[in-house]
């Protein structure tokens, strides 16, 4: 009788709700590949392939975007976190949350279409940092998202409808999914999440249109693959490495980089050595899965600082030459630029202002030069206390960043927070929390604020200006050709801050904590503003902050629009 009405639910779900057709859409390759240069619509993360969060839109700009209003809102009907990128075409919005997908007409916030998702509840145990979705890729119209439960579905634009439904692998054994899919050609690419139960992590390629298994990359090479070595014994077996975010694609070399997560445990004498590919960004070959080149930026990785935060590809010079890069605002708080034909290192410099794990990265080698506590931790083995900036939360967490080309500088949402970590034996149960560690923040003194956004310059590694805030903003950031950049915090304001300077200029109050990615794009000659709001997330689950107390739960998409802009169309 239970299987009977699983069974029930699983199809009721799977009906769309359709209040009216959706329009025709249709994107090619060549489309994608120009995502960044065509800002009408908004069809990848990260606004483009090299994810830089940048819109050349100037309509809104640092001299009129205090006269932003909102034009509409859309109830999302749920009260997990909000962490969905929308995707824009012909007019359309599409949206995700943990157990939905809608499709919204942009300039009147009418649902076109809803879909509800159906999965066993045992999945939530599984989800360690917020049962959230980051949002659809799209090609070809068809919808691209992942579930909770390890399956990737592609969805009809027009109508929500079900095309196929693959699945990854079983989540009992700890794995989820939350990532936004990348499609590059007709390769489907997802990443895995369960660093923090004891998984081995993996990215995957589909066919587009069937969602046929291509190839699976494991982020720790089994027994007789090059890397296995780096792991002491059969470690490697459960030893983490997740993948939960979005990479980034460079057409012309036809390389995919995709950042790789935390060790499990995250005790590292459980596993002693490197542990490739914790901690790293691997440049893959899209067809195949081949990896053409990998950079380590936390070998044995022992303090959760991961390596899966945004890669965003720029043209920068460094040292006087013009180089093509791949950056990242690392966990760890240093900020790494690599050649992204080669992965040579570039530059590796802080971004953060206390930074005592390591004093520095060594440009010969690539590694991380340990400060003398965390020597000393190494020394003494289990058991060892040991006080590290930043924490686990790191000097930035999985909020992408963005980087204006107009500017040259990169704008960061930091984490201003300590931890006092000891290792201690782990006990590995599959669907259970991994961790080998005991822990505890440390916090600031004082008035010192938890959070910054930063505007920082890659090139030379230097800051520009702050944008202090009691609780860390830990969504994402949006930079316009207009020198305006936005981002949300958590107690619900989304900010417009001058881009050269830093300076206020408008606010809002959405209702709810902010932890997704605003974006932009422009349809009928007016420009938008689009962000999701729906406390929750890792902060909010484990930071204790009783201030997030009076922050009320509820999803709902928030849209903006200039008043002279809605006046005149009204």
């Amino acid at each position: 009788m239970r299987w009977t009405l699983a069974a029930a639910a699983m199809l009721v779900a799977a009906v769309p709700l359709v209040t009216q057709p959706g329009p025709a859409v249709a994107q090619s390759a060549d489309e994608l590949k120009n995502d960044s240069a065509t800002p009408g619509d908004i069809l990848t993360y990260g606004m483009g392939y090299d994810l830089k969060r940048f819109s050349p839109l100037d309509q809104i700009n640092a001299g009129n975007v205090a006269d932003l209003v909102p034009v509409w809102t859309y109830s999302l009907a749920g009260n997990r976190g909000q962490e969905t990128q929308p995707i824009v075409r012909d007019g359309v919005m599409y949206v995700t949350t943990n157990d939905s997908s809608s499709a919204i007409d942009v300039k009147t916030g009418k649902q076109l279409w809803k879909v509800a998702h159906q999965y066993p509840e045992q999945t939530n145990r599984v989800a360690c940092c917020g049962i959230v979705n980051r949002g659809f890729a799209i090609k070809d119209g068809v919808l691209y998202r992942t579930l909770l439960d390890a399956n990737l579905l592609a969805l009809d634009a027009k109508t929500g409808e079900e095309k196929w439904r693959s699945q990854a692998i079983d989540f009992r054994d700890g794995y989820s999914m939350t990532v936004t899919p990348l499609v590059v050609g007709d390769v489907v690419i997802t990443g895995i999440s369960g660093g923090e139960y004891g998984i081995r992590g993996f990215i995957d390629g589909w066919d587009t249109k069937t969602g046929k298994h291509l190839w699976r990359r494991y982020t720790i090479p089994g027994e007789g693959e090059k890397g296995n070595e780096t792991w002491s014994g059969d470690s490697w077996k459960h030893g983490g490495a997740p993948a939960w975010m979005t990479g980034s694609y460079d057409p012309e070399l036809d390389l995919v980089y995709w950042g790789v997560g935390n060790g499990g445990p995250w005790n590292p004498f459980v596993r002693k050595g490197d542990n490739l590919y914790v901690g790293s960004m691997l440049a893959l070959k899209p067809q195949t899965g081949e990896i053409a080149w990998h950079y380590q930026f936390s070998p044995n990785d022992p303090f959760d600082y991961d390596g899966v935060n945004d890669l965003v590809l720029a043209d920068l010079e460094i040292g006087g030459t013009p180089r093509k890069v791949v950056m990242q605002a690392n966990r760890n708080g240093f900020f790494y630029v690599l050649d992204r034909a080669t992965g040579e290192l570039l530059s590796a410099k802080p971004f953060v202002d206390k930074l005592t794990w390591a004093d520095g990265v060594d440009m010969k080698t690539g590694r991380p030069i340990h400060s003398a506590a965390v020597k000393k931790m190494y020394e003494e083995g289990e058991g060892h206390e040991v006080n590290v900036w930043p924490s686990a939360l790191g000097g930035k967490n999985w909020a992408p960043m963005s980087y204006s080309p107009k500017t040259g500088l990169a704008y960061i949402n930091t984490l201003n927070i300590g931890w006092n970590y000891k290792a201690v034996e782990p006990d590995y149960r599959a669907g259970v929390f991994y961790f080998g560690a005991e822990f505890g923040w440390d916090w600031p003194q004082g008035d010192e604020p938890r959070g910054i956004l930063r505007a920082f310059n890659p090139a030379t590694g230097e800051k520009k200006w702050d944008f202090p805030s009691a609780i860390p903003m830990n969504g994402g950031v949006l930079s316009t050709a207009g020198n305006v950049v936005f981002s949300g915090a958590q107690t619900g304001e989304l900010y417009a801050l001058d881009a050269e300077t830093g300076k206020q200029l408008w606010k809002f109050q959405t209702g709810s904590g902010i932890i997704a990615p605003p974006v932009t794009y422009e349809v009928d000659g007016v420009q938008y503003v689009t962000v999701a709001s729906g406390l929750g997330g890792v902060y909010a689950l484990f930071s204790g902050d009783e201030r997030l107390a009076a922050v009320p739960p509820g999803g709902a998409i928030y849209t903006f629009a200039l008043f002279d802009k809605m006046r005149a169309t009204n």
